[in-house]
């Protein structure tokens, strides 16, 4: 089996689902706006700057799904499928998916957003196999905590290397895709590593490593 891996956010979506989820929250008063809305896009920049302290962030971004209750997380997040992670979806990716599926590779989502945002997001994508961080949950509600490790840098590799594991499967052959140098880890790991419409310092090493460098906007 060749596993073709994929980076979710910024990558087969254009945009990210994770602070597009925080951006909804605020739109849609579920939290308190002004306050959210600066620590979300805090967060947000120390992400892109390679900053970013994953459980701080965490304890943030998962507060909303301890505070409410299953059944109406469930239909928020219906609305914020719609709203925002509809808009992103790319034609291209959807082809690059199928081309992954023509040649018999099995598909995989590895995303540091956590499994409540981004399950239905690989539903839509048709992909059966997600890695993702995972919001803790006791008797039927959210804890606010992450359940194990979160699949975010070195964690990716982690989360996968648990995976390849458990199933007796192998990184031979394996392709990678990512828009972001957080991802460096898990790009060095594959034997086919792609760089998708990449960050500037993304960019840079994909280059320095001779890594194929493509797009999938426009």
């Amino acid at each position: 089996m060749t596993l073709a891996i994929f980076d979710l956010d910024n990558t087969l979506l254009a945009g990210d689902s994770d602070h597009a989820w925080g951006e909804f929250l605020v739109e849609e008063s579920i939290v308190d706006a002004e306050e959210y809305r600066l620590a979300n896009d805090r967060f947000y920049e120390e992400y892109l700057n390679g900053e970013l302290d994953i459980m701080r962030y965490l304890s943030f971004a998962l507060q909303p799904l301890a505070r409410h209750d299953t059944e109406q997380l469930l239909a928020w997040r219906e609305q914020f499928m719609a709203k925002k992670i509809q808009p992103m979806m790319l034609e291209k990716a959807k082809a690059l998916l199928d081309s992954h599926r023509a040649d018999g590779h099995t598909l995989m989502i590895i995303t540091a957003t956590n499994r409540f945002v981004t399950e239905p997001v690989a539903k839509l994508l048709d992909i059966d196999h997600l890695i993702a961080t995972e919001p803790e949950m006791v008797n039927g509600r959210y804890t606010g905590e992450v359940a194990g490790i979160p699949s975010f840098q070195d964690g990716k590799v982690a989360r996968l290397n648990d995976w390849l594991e458990s199933t007796g499967e192998s990184l031979e052959g394996a392709w990678f895709y990512s828009d972001s140098h957080n991802d460096a880890p898990l790009l060095r790991k594959v034997a086919n590593p792609v760089a998708v419409d990449p960050d500037p310092t993304l960019e840079k090493i994909a280059k320095e490593n001779g890594w194929k460098i493509m797009s999938l906007r426009g």
